[in-house]
């Protein structure tokens, strides 16, 4: 070869290299001037539970589930699909050349597609922006961005892009929603045919619907099942076995649990895309299905909520807002946080104020008889007055009569400034605090009587409630624990609803006025729990009472909480444990302070039997006699009236039972006497 051959190669070598890097430098300029689409797909707001589980998703604006990947996906659904789609994901630049000569050698010798040259960054770069894979300019760009994004981001962000966005089927989008939704899983861990099935969605994801298109979606999966065999990436074995595997048909609903609590948390929190919240899981759960079968057979408009705490760090464990998140019986609506009248459940706080201040002790006796409070007459429920009771026994009859006159004593505004400081904030109608707010004269939520509670079970000191995990401190006392301790005695005391069970909870009925409203609150050594029952609109429900309609949901719920209750606590050491003729004189009858009220001479005395008889049963039943009084009288034994409108001073109680018996005499102006005996 002449020298000037060798010099005319060797310029066209050089002109040839030059050339080549003219258009490698041309390529990384178009390359690196690529416009990206936005990297950070919208994926829903998520509300995780207090093990970490989701407990409800929102779609995200467009009406689409697509759900961010909280954690690495299924190992084998990983090799399934790279095997599938993309084998040198891990070394291609964003484009396999080699894949593109295949696809384009078999267009040129079959004369139509027989497989795709896409990577899975090309089809990243598909989903990001919308586009289509059929014409040449959208090849085009798919390819450009692909290359621009393997600059950009690294292989694991790519691939999670994918697990984000591909479609699965409907509105469902990425790995994640599609498990939950054909599965009701998380994409941790899934069979060798669902992964399949996943791997084979996103190629025809509206052809290869599961639960529209069975057939084709079981064909599909099918084919990668061999292909995976194929490729060693399973064994023959385990695809024969997954193909046995039935499809799923129909989609799951995805997690909606505590749907007005986490309302709330997202009215609270709009920017904050994953939200960590107090709730169980399993117990919400419960709850709510029990709220939506407790009531039935009654009225469509009555409504239900539950409220369950820990009280001794403050955490709601479940919030059920409505008997079911719905327009029937105004569901939509929150009553855990509905302001309603307590009725008489404020009366817990006030005898442990009582007791607190030195007013009353649990075997003080007390008058429940008619007064005027200048013009305020409050009557009990029933109609009923029993004269001198026991303050215990006042508390499990729920009078009111004693409750109004320990208000009395104490002030109202004394209350009041209880319940600001267990950290509610009550409503009063006037912005002024009366006698009345005893029997349930003011406005408080669901969630306000289950802290007031929560402070009463945790030794009289306030325990905020709050459904976000982080700690939240204890508040002020309310009153001391000794009268904490005292109303929870008492309390626990109560005959439970028929067929519940006697595991001596502390709980506590009450109803507002008009039966708009039937409440139940009780509590063990570690939980309390409140119950409403009624209609959101505050019209009447006649015949609802908390005893009857709100209690028994009360004591399903702590059965469905624990099978054993938390025992109480044991009387703090300065509790006086005493009985009433141990008592300080001046803890023995309460009197009112006011007017400070001097025995009636003409008052009813029992002349037979005395008290503390010990007499024989006889089939004819237990003569009794009063002297003085105006008749006509009401006898009453254990609370029970047995006779009534009788004028004759003596009479035969009937249906005595052996032991002790409570035995009171009324007469027509409300005055009572009052006798224990024991019969053999």
């Amino acid at each position: 070869m002449t020298r000037d051959r060798r010099g005319a190669l060797l310029a066209l070598s050089v002109a040839a290299l030059l050339a080549l890097a003219a258009g490698r430098d041309a390529a990384d300029r178009w390359i690196d001037a690529t416009e990206l689409p936005p990297l950070h797909p919208a994926t829903a707001v998520e509300m995780r539970a207090a093990d970490g589980s989701l407990l409800r998703a929102y779609m995200v604006d467009d009406g689409r589930w697509r759900l961010a990947m909280p954690g690495p996906a299924d190992p084998l659904y990983l090799a399934m699909l790279v095997d599938y789609e993309d084998r040198r994901f891990a070394t291609h630049a964003g484009v396999d050349p080699r894949a593109v000569g295949r696809a384009l050698w078999q267009i040129v010798t079959k004369g139509r597609v027989v497989s795709g040259g896409s990577t899975l960054t090309m089809q990243v770069a598909r989903l990001l922006e919308g586009g289509s894979t059929g014409r040449w300019s959208g090849k085009l760009r798919q390819t450009r961005v692909a290359l621009a994004l393997e600059r950009q981001l690294s292989k694991a962000q790519i691939l999670d892009l994918y697990l984000t966005l591909a479609p699965m089927g409907g509105n469902i989008e990425g790995l994640r929603a599609a498990t939950l939704a054909y599965f009701g899983k998380e994409p941790t861990r899934l069979t060798p045919a669902e992964a399949a099935l996943l791997v084979a969605l996103p190629q025809s994801p509206e052809l290869r619907r599961p639960d529209r298109a069975p057939l084709a979606a079981e064909a599909a999966r099918n084919r990668v099942l061999d292909r995976m065999a194929q490729d060693g990436v399973i064994t023959s074995d385990t695809a024969r076995a997954a193909k046995t595997d039935a499809i799923p048909t129909r989609r799951r609903p995805f997690p909606a649990l505590a749907p007005h609590l986490t309302d709330r948390a997202l009215a609270e929190r709009p920017d904050l895309a994953r939200q960590n919240l107090t709730i169980e899981v399993p117990l919400q759960a419960s709850l709510e299905s029990l709220a939506a079968t407790a009531l039935r057979g009654q009225r469509s408009e009555l409504s239900l909520a539950i409220l369950v705490a820990d009280h001794r760090d403050g955490r709601i464990l479940a919030s059920v807002g409505s008997r079911g998140f719905s327009e029937a019986g105004e569901g939509f609506v929150d009553m855990t946080q509905a302001l309603r009248s307590p009725g008489s459940t404020l009366k817990p706080l006030i005898y442990a104020l009582a007791f607190d201040q030195g007013l009353a002790h649990p075997e003080t006796l007390i008058d429940d008889r008619p007064t005027d409070f200048n013009g305020y007459q409050p009557g009990n429920f029933d109609g009923i007055f029993r004269g001198p009771v026991r303050v215990t026994d006042a508390l499990q009859m729920s009078l009111n009569l004693p409750a109004v006159l320990l208000t009395e004593a104490l002030g109202p505004a004394k209350v009041m400034a209880a319940l600001r400081r267990s950290g509610v904030t009550p409503a009063l109608p006037g912005g002024h605090a009366g006698l009345a707010i005893a029997l349930g004269g003011l406005g408080m939520t669901l969630q306000d009587l289950v802290q007031l509670y929560a402070g009463l079970a945790n030794g009289g000191r306030a325990q905020p409630l709050h459904w976000r995990p982080e700690a939240v401190p204890r508040g002020s006392h309310i009153t001391a624990p000794a009268a904490a301790w005292q109303v929870g005695h008492i309390l626990s005391g109560l005959a439970p609803p028929p067929g519940a069970p006697l595991n001596r909870l502390a709980y506590k009925t009450g109803t507002s006025y008009g039966h708009r409203d039937a409440w139940a609150i009780g509590f063990d050594g570690a939980h309390v729990i409140g119950v409403w029952v009624g209609r959101p609109d505050g019209t009447p429900v006649p015949g609802a009472f908390g005893g009857d309609t709100a209690a028994p949901v009360l004591f399903e719920a702590f059965q469905r909480l624990k099978p054993i209750l938390a025992p109480q606590s044991s009387p703090p050491p300065e509790t006086l444990l005493a009985d009433a003729s141990t008592l300080p004189q001046p803890l023995r009858h309460f009197t009112r302070r006011s007017q400070g009220l001097a025995p009636d001479r003409d008052a009813p005395e029992m002349a037979f039997p005395p008290d503390g008889a010990e007499l024989d049963m006889t089939v004819e039943g237990l003569p009794v006699r009063v002297r003085q009084g105006q008749p006509p009288f009401t006898w009453l034994v254990n609370g029970t009236p047995l006779l009534s409108g009788t004028r004759r001073s003596d009479a035969l109680l009937p249906g005595l039972g052996k032991g002790f018996s409570d035995i009171t005499v009324i007469d027509s102006k409300g005055r009572s006497a009052r006798v224990v005996v024991r019969l053999d």
